[in-house]
């Protein structure tokens, strides 16, 4: 019994977390779902001890350092027009400032950013409330690659993501498709009613980004319920969701706002239903409704499932999860509970495996080490193939095994870096193995571990088990 109980709490720690810390497994050995529903319930995902900028004070930030570097670069240009006047007999122009060293404002936000995520999933307990904010961080992405949302990524899932992973799946969707760094990530910033004031002016500009990816990626799920008309028709309900300017609006420049001007007029149909004018409330009810819809509650039960326990989830899971969904209105507490509870997210076979980022953390989390420059973690996961708040497409990262498979083999290097970076205790290969794995390890990686020449070795070896790869 006592050894079932250790399986289960080793299983808790990496398919429903971070992954151990030295003496974890131990800790929730007693009743290890217990302890998963209790981080539950405590609720705590705020990034505390830390000094961020919101948004709209990181967007204004960066819009004055890129109009400060723009006037350097037009002084160097008018220096170097100076010279040339010079050797025609003209007096010189003053050298401008010599530029600034060092990583730029957007990027400086962004690592603040990251050290504080890393922070936050390195220190945690467990790791089931981080794990929640990375997959609905991933469910709803943005790129970081996209001009204006390099600065705002990491506030982005500070204030769209971690305050509503335990509420309304409602509240969180509209959260997302007003933040500026996904209407800047989708285009819809710019997108214009063709009947609009500014449409009538301009001619037609309207953008379908972000109507399709809220339908297709972020509710409805691809080829269900809706066609083209409906995107077309609720790109037109979106139209006018953008941001103050920052020239016209100084102090709030960068923030969301409703723009009645660029708002296409009259009611519009979507997924079978008609929606009234009501200016910004014509699209809060689009998202309320499509929210609560089946195919939703279909898509995120599945995604879930796939996301914590198999790249082919068992059916009963799914099943327990949407009717959850549906039973609630969408309450994510109450789904997360359904998914901790069900004997399936429990039996289920070992043959996940991790995502790049929730292996390094794993393995930082496993090797006791102090948690390095933030700048290596972030490299870490680039060469690993899973860029930082950096998808390839709005449809995230890949949640299935077989997207990462080709990569582990790129995981040895960053292994061996994170063995030099643990504190240098003696423990024997077993007890090693043991405050990682615990009985999930096999014969074959205890004989493997224990015939390392150096506990860095032994380490590396440990963070390269298939048991330790996997969740």
């Amino acid at each position: 019994m006592a050894a079932d109980l250790a399986s289960r709490a080793a299983l808790a720690l990496h398919r429903f977390g971070m992954g151990p810390r030295p003496g974890s497994i131990a800790e929730i050995t007693a009743d290890p779902q217990d302890a998963l529903l209790s981080e539950l319930q405590a609720g705590h995902v705020e990034l505390s001890g830390t000094e961020l900028l919101t948004s709209g004070a990181a967007s204004r930030e960066t819009f004055a350092f890129r109009q400060e570097r723009k006037a350097e670069r037009m002084a160097a240009r008018e220096a170097r027009a100076g010279v040339a006047n010079l050797q025609n007999g003209d007096p010189p122009k003053a050298e401008p400032a010599a530029a600034k060293m060092g990583p730029g404002v957007p990027q400086r936000i962004y690592l603040a950013e990251a050290e504080a995520r890393y922070r936050a999933a390195l220190d945690a307990p467990i790791g089931l409330m981080e794990r929640l904010v990375w997959f609905w961080s991933n469910h709803f992405c943005v790129s970081a690659d996209k001009g204006p949302v390099r600065s705002i990524c990491g506030a982005f899932e500070r204030e769209a993501i971690r305050p509503h992973v335990l509420g309304k799946f409602s509240d969180m969707l509209l959260a997302v498709e007003t933040h500026p760094a996904m209407l800047f990530y989708l285009d819809n910033v710019r997108s214009i009613g063709p009947q609009s004031i500014a449409g009538m002016r301009r001619g037609k500009g309207l953008n379908e980004n972000l109507a399709r990816e809220t339908l297709e990626l972020h509710t409805l799920g691809v080829r269900t319920v809706y066609d083209q008309a409906d995107v077309t028709n609720f790109a037109n309900v979106l139209t006018g969701w953008t941001i103050r300017p920052f020239r016209q609006d100084p102090e709030r420049g960068g923030e969301f706002m409703f723009n009645p001007r660029m708002h296409e007029p009259g009611p519009q149909r979507v997924v079978g239903k008609t929606y009234a004018e009501n200016g910004f409330e014509q699209g809060r009810a689009v998202l309320q409704d499509v929210a609560a819809h089946p195919a939703t509650a279909n898509h995120i039960a599945t995604k879930l499932a796939r996301y914590f326990v198999a790249d082919e989830p068992p059916a009963p899971l799914v099943e327990r999860l949407e009717s959850r969904f549906k039973s609630t209105n969408g309450d994510l507490r109450a789904v997360t509970e359904e998914l901790i509870k069900a004997p399936e997210s429990w039996s289920a076979q070992r043959v996940k495996m991790k995502k790049p980022s929730e292996w390094i953390v794993a393995s930082l989390r496993s090797s006791g080490a102090a948690m390095p420059d933030v700048r290596r973690i972030v490299q870490m996961q680039n060469l690993l193939g899973e860029p930082l708040w950096r998808p390839p497409a709005p449809k995230g990262f890949s949640d299935d095994a077989a997207a990462w498979v080709d990569g582990v083999s790129e995981r040895l290097d960053i292994a061996q870096q994170i063995s030099r970076l643990a504190p240098p205790l003696q423990l024997e290969a077993d007890a090693l193995v043991d405050a990682a794995l615990g009985p999930l390890a096999s014969n074959e990686t205890r004989q493997t571990v224990r015939r390392a020449e150096s506990r860095q070795q032994a380490l590396a070896l440990l963070l390269m088990s298939p048991e330790f790869q996997r969740r």
